[in-house]
């Protein structure tokens, strides 16, 4: 089953969600922001993307800038940080079977389904 971790405010999600749908694949929807995902859970998503958990972190939120940037920080606070903040996770999220990838550009989408 693919599913996608979707923002629905945010248009590169939508994109990637309408790639989705116009594939004729079944998937599920998480919508993370309300669904967040678990410190365990969030490991394993990272495991399939194959990157280190600061680069699944939005950069440029303002919760990053003014509570985590310039700070040392280990993998498991970084997680910790997401999952306080899930506003802090990068998006959208496409996970199919053991692989997963960040779509962006949502066009990414397209090499996994």
């Amino acid at each position: 089953m693919i599913t996608i971790y979707h923002n629905p405010r945010c248009s590169k999600s939508r994109q990637g969600l309408s790639i989705l749908e116009n594939s004729g694949k079944e998937f599920q929807v998480v919508k993370y922001l309300n669904d967040v995902p678990t410190a365990e859970e969030l490991t394993q998503i990272i495991k399939k993307l194959g990157i280190a958990p600061i680069d699944l972190i939005r950069k440029n939120e303002a919760i990053w800038k003014s509570e985590y940037k310039g700070k040392e920080l280990s993998d498991d606070a970084l997680i910790k940080a997401m999952v306080t903040n899930p506003k802090l996770i990068e998006r959208p999220i496409v996970i199919n079977g053991d692989k997963a990838i960040v779509g962006r550009p949502p066009e990414n989408i397209k090499t996994i389904i």
